[in-house]
């Protein structure tokens, strides 16, 4: 788990320092025994779409949707490549505006979860696409209280629905998800309350984009946007949607 203080050290060192540690080992290990760097430890697994969405909407306008699936890197840079979301902010949901803080919540007691805020069109992307593509690549929705090489509750697999409709849709889809079995296992994913969201610290934010060649982001995240590219090529775009989005 990744433990280090963000009042010490200066932002692109923390960047850097705060997943290196536990993954430079691993990637070398990768790189002596041949295998395939790029290689994920979340497989992605196409799941059918949901049998119920939000209606499609005739007119632009702007929707937002809250998921937690492990480090907030990978799954923001999922996001950023899908057609008709506009913006995606790493942060954190689950706990109190005074415990959104990556060290604090870095100790898995806080209830929060590392998460992303989508804001999306509906006239371009359903929130049901986004939730199918959300538990295909985004991440493994099997996992309890992990991700990959990171372990906690704060990197659990979560929905935070913003309305009922959302909240209907997303039971209703695990629900379906887990009776077709496509897993082999029950999802671990929890369908949360809603208690709002709060950005993480500037260097987190667009974190894949501008280290593609970080080693946590080459082992963990990269292949995630090559399955969504390769799955879902009808949503994908080349061109990352950047959050401008300032810290609080």
């Amino acid at each position: 788990m990744r433990n280090l203080s963000t009042e010490t050290r200066q932002p692109a060192t923390m960047a850097l320092w705060a997943k290196g540690l536990l993954t430079a080992c691993g990637l070398g290990l990768a790189l002596l025994l041949g295998l395939n760097p790029a290689f994920s430890s979340e497989a992605a697994q196409v799941v059918p779409p949901p049998a119920s969405d939000e209606p499609v909407s005739a007119a632009a306008h702007s929707e937002t949707a809250v998921f937690a699936g492990g480090c907030f890197w990978g799954v923001q840079g999922v996001f950023q490549h899908v057609r008709g979301v506009t913006d995606v902010v790493s942060g954190y949901a689950g706990g109190s505006r005074d415990t959104a803080r990556y060290e604090r919540v870095s100790e898995g007691d806080t209830g929060h979860a590392e998460s992303v805020q989508i804001t999306y069109d509906p006239a371009q992307v359903t929130y049901g696409k986004l939730l199918q593509i959300f538990f295909s690549v985004a991440h493994d929705p099997t996992e309890l209280n992990r991700q990959g090489p990171d372990s906690g509750t704060q990197y659990r697999s979560a929905v935070f629905p913003a309305n009922d409709m959302q909240r209907k849709l997303a039971l209703a889809y695990v629900g379906q998800i887990d009776k077709s079995k496509v897993f082999g296992k029950a999802l671990a994913t929890r369908v949360e309350p809603f208690n709002g969201f709060y950005p993480a610290e500037p260097y987190h934010q667009n974190f894949l984009v501008h280290n593609p060649s970080y080693p946590y982001i080459v082992v963990n995240d990269l292949p995630k946007i090559g399955d969504l590219k390769r799955l879902f090529p009808a949503v994908y775009r080349a061109q990352p949607a950047l959050t401008k989005v300032a810290s609080r």
